[in-house]
């Protein structure tokens, strides 16, 4: 493992940490665009089991992606990387800017900067949605499991908790190898 690769981790991820507004979801985009597109680090189908194993496990979504990514990519040293890479950009910007927002939060324009911002979130988490759909939704049973798990989280508000454990029981029922 090279210093470069190191360097490049930490670059790519504190990118994905700098410009992913709206929380790890956001993110999914961007961190796409980089590891695959850009560096050529996974596969499309590596990076939606990534994003399926860092979804499952307790904490945030892009630090656990950030923290397997890293892994994979250059072990435990890539995973330190790129884990401080995707915290760094909200650790300094919440150190330089807190409390100039704490005096402004009350503003007019404050409150227009972020009403603006939340399309811009929306439509960075469908565009994932949508490029996560074309790579994860190979065949019928895949689709099915998707609508259904579709359904029940907006008809009956189940827990994402649930909806992830449903979708694994229905992946050994549709895949039983």
């Amino acid at each position: 493992m090279s210093f470069l690769l190191l360097l490049n981790l930490f670059w790519s991820f504190f990118k994905v940490g700098l410009f992913s507004f709206g929380g790890g979801y956001a993110m999914i985009s961007l961190m796409e665009s980089e590891i695959i597109a850009h560096h050529g680090w996974l596969t499309p189908s590596e990076f939606i089991d990534i994003i399926a194993i860092a979804e499952t496990t307790p904490g945030p979504i892009a630090i656990n992606s950030a923290t397997y990514v890293g892994f994979r990519i250059a072990g435990i040293v890539g995973s330190t990387v790129a884990t401080i890479g995707v915290v760094s950009p909200s650790l300094i910007i919440l150190l330089a800017l807190g409390t100039f927002l704490m005096n402004t939060i009350k503003e007019p324009r404050m409150g227009s900067i972020i009403r603006g911002l939340r399309p811009a979130v929306i439509v960075l988490i469908l565009l994932a949605a949508v490029s996560l759909g074309k790579t994860g939704l190979v065949d019928w049973a895949t689709f099915a499991i998707a609508t259904t798990l579709f359904i029940f989280s907006t008809l009956f508000k189940v827990n994402p908790f649930y909806l992830i454990a449903a979708g694994a029981v229905l992946g050994l029922i549709f895949y039983p190898y």
